[in-house]
């Protein structure tokens, strides 16, 4: 093979051009390390290589690990900063300011782009003829909160066609509960509908006064007719109505969107608390933990926390109230805007209510830190911990990604296979995939893991080589920084062939078990390594395996249960997967198939004469 030119980086700093873009750094393992934006590429990557330049202890780090760099050239600094709050999102270097936690809020929708609307949860909010409201912190408060409408205001929960289908079916158990008033069945006029869904809308922009009054009014009628059935039900709803009430307090008149940022930080670890306030209301409030340095100053963390949550989230509110003005506020402003397609301002105040209620929420910020900093010290070691603790078992650094596989065959039916993925100890569950054995016949598990891995790295380098060599082409295009397998020298063996057969360097370990099937040690460059049974290396490795061994027996169990039917059926001339799903649906179970009558299976869809006949006999 033609060997790979070497980057050299002061010839490549002469080649940087003065315009604005994204530099990308990357390791002697091609990892991408660190993500920037720069006005000037020429000026701002070559401060970097300066000796003359005060640097952190962190950017030193991070420097002396750069084996190479690229740049992505922008038309402005906006279309740079958009682009490397994307890279950031997708690579997640580890030089960066990284946001730990990725959530996404509930919204409640309301689809008022049909005649008959309906009011559900959404988990995003798009740009469309539907109404939104939210995001709100607490997915438990939104179902309630659409239970409730559905109780006081008697929507359609189904997803008929409407007006077109009004009366092709019976209602459903809503509109018989008395939950729905039965759209379905031309009950209710859409003009009557209407108001219903816009009262509906009013509860959900915070006016309850006047629904509050109503109730209150309905329960008191309710008595006074000796109806007391009725006025529990009525009591009910009030109380649900001031529960829900009571969760959002009045911060302001102005009745703005606005999100209330603040933070509290230590040596290692960041917290950043913000109120959500929609339509002069706090809804929810929610803290975020942020990995930084030292040498970072708040305001470092919270520019760096504003373009990784606002990049993520569907919704931009009108104003933000920050405890410090962010770096490049002027560019951040113009992309919050156009995200929102309005205005956006950043706003630091300096006194009264306003500072209070920042102030409240950098009070918040310490206090969860202080509280939480053990658990998130228990959870670092369970996770990244038990990673490093593996690599120094097998003196290896900077284990990220962790592939493990295995091979599920029962009685000699068709063999499966699974890979799994752990990235920075947890499972990466977007990246699992299943393979089903195409070449091998009986159980061979070191052949099929052969050709499980053969599949899985193939598939990958031929993503790697698609133009721009972009990693988002897919989830088999990054490879792991370590291989485990479920046994011993034989599958690691099998392993290290393959690799050496398409010319990889990845180390591989496997995971060995005593006679009892529990782990015991690693295997690894043809050795056995003790493992401590009760470090958190040895629990990771555990949870590796069973997760490995569980995702491979589900596969082959779900396809097990497919081959029963398929197995008699589909072995019958003329029966293929469309006449064997007729069959089913037809006759219900294999018994009575096979006790029909010539008759019978020509009365099912899709069956001629011949297929009829050939399933006849086939069982007699």
């Amino acid at each position: 093979m033609d060997q790979e030119p070497v980057f050299d980086i002061e010839e490549e700093l002469k080649k940087l051009p003065p315009q604005p873009g994204v530099y990308i750094m990357h390791d002697a393992k091609d990892e991408i390390i660190y993500v920037g934006k720069a006005v000037s590429l020429k000026n701002r990557v070559r401060q970097y290589f300066q000796s003359s330049r005060d640097k952190t202890a962190k950017i030193k780090q991070m420097v002396s690990k750069i084996a190479r760099f690229e740049y992505i050239i922008t038309d402005s600094e906006m279309e740079a900063l958009v682009l490397e709050c994307n890279l950031i999102k997708e690579h997640r270097p580890r030089y960066n300011t990284m946001l730990k936690d990725d959530k996404a809020y509930p919204y409640i929708k309301v689809t008022v782009g049909e005649e008959f609307p309906r009011i559900m949860v959404s988990r995003t909010m798009k740009k469309d003829r539907n109404k939104y409201f939210g995001p709100y912190t607490s997915a438990g408060a939104v179902n309630d909160t659409v239970d409730l409408i559905h109780k006081l205001y008697r929507l359609r929960t189904c997803s008929r066609n409407l007006p077109k289908d009004i009366g092709k079916e019976r209602p459903c158990l809503n509109y018989h509960i008395k939950q729905c008033d039965g759209p379905c069945q031309g009950y209710i006029d859409k003009e009557e509908y209407g108001r219903s869904v816009e009262e509906a809308m009013e509860f959900l922009n915070g006016r309850y006064g006047k629904l509050l009054k109503l109730l209150e009014q309905k329960m008191t009628e309710a008595s006074e007719r000796m109806d007391f059935e009725k006025a529990i039900e009525y009591r009910e709803l009030l109380g649900s109505v001031k529960k829900v009430a009571q969760k959002q307090k009045i911060t302001s008149s102005s009745m703005e969107d606005r999100d209330i940022i603040a933070m509290a930080k230590d040596e290692t670890d960041a917290v950043v608390q913000v109120f959500f306030v929609r339509e002069g209301k706090i809804i929810g409030r929610d803290h975020f933990h942020v990995t930084v340095g030292a040498e970072e100053d708040e305001r470092q963390v919270l520019t760096s926390f504003v373009k990784q949550f606002y990049s993520g989230t569907p919704f931009v509110p009108k104003e933000l109230w920050m405890q410090v003005e962010p770096d490049d506020r002027e560019i951040i402003v113009r992309w919050l805007t156009s995200r929102r397609g309005q205005k956006v301002h950043i706003v630091v105040p300096q006194k009264g209510q306003k500072e209070r209620l920042v102030e409240l929420a950098q009070k918040n910020a310490a206090l969860v830190l202080s509280q939480d900093k053990e658990k998130i010290k228990r959870e670092e070691l369970r996770t990244l911990g038990a990673m490093n603790q593996i690599g120094e078992l097998i003196g290896l650094s900077h284990i990220r990604r962790i592939e493990a596989y295995d091979i599920s065959n029962t009685s000699g039916l068709e063999s499966v296979g699974s890979m799994i993925v752990y990235e920075d100890g947890k499972p990466k569950r977007s990246d699992y995939r299943k393979f089903k054995i195409r070449t091998v016949k009986g159980p061979n598990d070191y052949a099929s893991m052969k050709e499980v891995l053969t599949r899985r790295f193939l598939h990958g380098m031929e993503e790697r080589k698609q133009e721009g060599m972009d990693e988002r082409l897919g989830s088999f295009t990054r490879f792991p920084d370590l291989l485990m397998m479920d046994g011993g020298r034989g599958q690691v063996n099998i392993a290290l062939e393959v690799l050496k057969e398409l010319e990889l360097d990845i180390p591989v370990c496997g995971m060995v078990k005593d006679d009892s099937h529990r782990t015991r040690g690693l295997y690894y460059n043809n050795r056995e390594v003790p493992i401590d049974k009760h470090s958190e290396g040895f629990r990771l490795i555990t949870r590796i395996q069973d997760e490995a061994h569980r995702f491979a027996i589900e596969y082959h169990r779900s396809l097990r249960g497919k081959g029963q039917v398929k197995s008699i059926l589909d072995d019958i001339p003329g029966i293929g997967p469309a006449r064997r799903k007729a069959l089913m649906r037809q006759f219900k179970s294999l018994e009575a198939v096979k006790e029909a009558t010539m008759e019978e299976l020509l009365e099912t869809p899709g069956m001629n004469r011949n297929s009829a006949q050939s399933v006849y006999e086939f069982f007699r």
